[in-house]
């Protein structure tokens, strides 16, 4: 008999935990709207020490866009339209903060980037299977002037609440997952017992792996973006789809498991939890300060904080997301 896992897996995994039409046939939210008003007031309950870790890489050309293989994006690249040597050569006859004022010059600067270079959101149309995105929306309603349905934006207003940490690799005993494995329920139960947590309805689940330990052992990216990686596996769904939490994110360029489990389909995972759930899902999150942070305190549970930036119609997007304590 068969086992190996295929479209058809995912089909019957999203069709059990789908989402769409649960809120409504036009909503975009997906499973933020699992985040009550009075969740937010008891993560803000959670802040006890005033201790910050933060989570996200910084926005540079250093990033993981090294290796070729993360869908053409590219390091972030920032450059200078105004600066000192210009202040300093006098070529600033006339300038916006000065006028004709010359003892005062001003600096500026542009960025030019992928959205998902680096520590990212997906928004929900961020992928289509069988040309439908999350809650039935076409893919037609994705142009070259971006998304007209299930854009980042959706994100900007709820992207504040419970977070937990989920430290896979601490739990068993290791410093990091070898690329290919698939993290399952079991493992994430086995998680939540020994750290004295309980993840439920409305959290911000943050996986490690300990992939970005990894590469900064070995000192280089290598094949992070788009190589083999630990990541969740398909049987990692049902603990997913029971807890109804508002977004899932990890320490990996793709959050699942790869080579992926399916043969016949790409990032399986993608498709179940973005596509069917409406699951918010963040990749290239930085948790190695985080989980040195929960060590340290004692705890695994946190405020978090990591609104996308309000980028009109867009798939993806940066942010600076930080745990409090």
């Amino acid at each position: 008999m068969n086992t190996t896992p295929n479209i058809a897996t995912v089909r019957a995994l999203g069709d059990k935990y789908g989402n769409w039409g649960k809120w409504g046939d036009d909503d975009e939210f997906g499973t933020l709207n699992h985040i009550k008003p009075e969740d937010v007031v008891k993560a803000a309950g959670l802040v006890r020490t005033g201790r910050i870790a933060e989570m996200g890489l910084p926005i540079d050309d250093q990033g993981p866009q090294s290796g070729g293989g993360g869908l053409g994006r590219f390091n972030p690249i920032h450059l200078m339209i105004r600066d000192g040597g210009d202040v300093a050569a006098g070529t600033m006859v006339r300038d916006f903060y000065g006028g004709q004022d010359r003892h005062m010059r001003g600096t500026d600067d542009i960025l030019i980037m992928p959205l998902q270079s680096g520590t990212q959101w997906d928004a929900l149309a961020h992928i289509f299977f069988e040309g439908k995105m999350y809650n039935g929306f076409t893919a037609d309603q994705v142009g070259s002037k971006g998304a007209l349905k299930n854009d980042i934006t959706g994100g900007c207003s709820r992207m504040i609440g419970r977070g937990v940490l989920l430290d896979v690799p601490a739990a068993k005993g290791v410093r990091w997952l070898p690329s290919g494995y698939a993290v399952t329920s079991a493992d994430l139960e086995e998680c939540e017992r020994r750290q004295g947590v309980s993840v439920g309805r409305g959290d911000f689940v943050f996986v490690r792996t300990g992939q970005m330990a990894e590469v900064r052992d070995r000192g280089s990216w290598g094949d992070y973006a788009g190589g083999a990686a630990p990541g969740l596996g398909l049987d990692a769904v049902p603990w997913v789809g029971d807890r109804k939490i508002a977004a899932l994110a990890t320490d990996t360029w793709g959050m699942e498991v790869r080579p992926n489990e399916t043969p016949d389909t790409n990032q399986p995972l993608h498709i179940v939890f973005l596509v069917y759930m409406g699951l918010w899902v963040g990749e290239i999150f930085d948790l190695e300060p985080l989980a040195q942070a929960c060590s340290e305190e004692g705890r695994w549970e946190f405020m978090f904080s990591g609104p996308p930036l309000r980028i009109t119609r867009a798939v993806g997007s940066p942010l600076a997301p930080v745990a409090v304590f």
